[in-house]
């Protein structure tokens, strides 16, 4: 696996595969915003929008390669500076997907590495994020070192529309010496 960091002149190239990965993400079951059914064209419309935030700094986008360059995963770090001065210490995980043909590999903690990685290496200092309480993403987290803050009933409709509990983690990270 190959990890590149899209920047806002990248991102545009990559919308469809994203868009792909996004939609096949959710109609597989996984609880990250959107309902089901969820077609690809929506899925491009949401990964278009990102670009000014990614222009803006105020996200960065990882994607995970496959030997034939294709789009397989993905991560992102949300911060909320420059909004927010008293947060630049701090951002948040946010869209963590691995796409169904590439899962059970450790794709997913080797993103989460990527993000943890670079987030240290620019001085963040507390990563955090949400998912739905019980689903395989909680486990990653767990054993990946992350801190569970507690559990919020009914926080969001997973894609079948049912209201689900979600899990707060927090991790704090070393700043690498240099």
């Amino acid at each position: 696996m190959t990890a590149l960091r899209l920047g806002a002149d990248r991102l545009p190239e990559r919308v469809g595969e994203l868009a792909d990965l996004l939609a096949d993400t959710v109609n597989a079951g996984a609880s990250i915003g959107f309902l089901a059914p969820f077609e690809r064209e929506r899925a491009a419309a949401w990964w278009q929008g990102r670009v000014d935030a990614v222009a803006t700094g105020r996200l960065a986008v990882w994607v995970a390669l496959d030997g034939g360059d294709r789009v397989v995963g993905t991560v992102s770090l949300s911060f909320p500076f420059p909004d927010k001065p008293n947060s630049r210490h701090r951002a948040e995980l946010v869209k963590l997907m691995v796409h169904r043909d590439a899962r059970g590999c450790g794709l997913g903690r080797r993103l989460l590495a990527v993000a943890e990685e670079a987030a240290a290496a620019a001085g963040i200092t507390l990563l955090h994020l949400d998912t739905e309480t019980g689903s395989p993403a909680e486990h990653l987290y767990r054993t990946a070192g992350w801190t569970r803050a507690g559990v919020i009933p009914d926080y969001a409709a997973d894609p079948a529309g049912v209201l689900r509990p979600t899990t707060l983690y927090y991790k704090h990270l070393d700043i690498p010496a240099g």
